[in-house]
């Protein structure tokens, strides 16, 4: 595939485009603002910011360009212009606040434990440089977990992006955690979505849990 990668020289995106193009396909690097030439791609891989996503991916969309979304912060009004323009022209969107498999199974063991445990609080932890607080698996996390789960942030130098989740019970605690020392984690993910991508319905699907068996 023809891939146009927002963000390649990013954090995510500096070990994702290496990957991308192991694995056969054909990256074109997209770092500033801009219209990146649409032409002649199968798909849109966007890592980039919150102030930046939504108009590189209602750019992509509307040129007829499916897209993959790993940026997080992203709010219920950027979900749905996505799904919009994506229903419009007929392709699919997809959206994942993680593409680490391992952070997925986290947040399902969460999910488990939290009907036998309902006194629960999260922890998660990345790099300074993350802007967005919460973080989107944190904040997806709780909302498995019934939503009113309380999530607390940290942002220092020397973390990749971390997230524990403790559930108290009398004399004792459970402790489910999930630590992403590299960022080749992603990549996984981000490739299986590639592959499903064509298969997807038109619109925006969103969640790593949805493209695995």
């Amino acid at each position: 595939m023809r891939i146009l990668l927002f963000g390649a020289g990013g954090k995510v995106g500096s070990v994702l485009g290496p990957r991308l193009e192991q694995a056969g396909h054909t990256v074109t690097a997209v770092d500033k603002a801009g219209t990146p030439p649409y032409d002649g791609h199968d798909a849109a891989v966007d890592f980039t910011r919150p102030d930046a996503v939504r108009a590189n991916v209602e750019g992509a969309l509307g040129a007829g360009v499916p897209c993959i979304v790993g940026t997080t912060g992203l709010g219920p009004e950027d979900i749905a212009a996505f799904d919009s323009v994506a229903r419009e022209r007929a392709i699919a969107c997809f959206v994942a606040p993680n593409f680490a498999v391992g952070a997925l199974l986290m947040m399902r063991f969460a999910a488990e434990a939290f009907r036998h445990l309902p006194h629960a609080e999260i922890v998660e932890l990345h790099d300074e440089g993350k802007v967005d607080a919460p973080s989107g698996t944190a904040k997806t996390t709780a909302e498995a977990m019934g939503g009113e789960v309380p999530i607390h942030s940290v942002r220092l130098p020397g973390l990749v992006a971390h997230q524990e989740v403790l559930l108290g019970g009398l004399g004792q605690l459970l402790t489910i955690r999930h630590d992403t020392t590299s960022r080749e984690a992603f990549a996984p993910g981000v490739l299986l979505a590639l592959e499903k991508l064509p298969g997807l319905p038109p619109g925006v699907t969103v969640g790593l849990e949805e493209l695995l068996e």
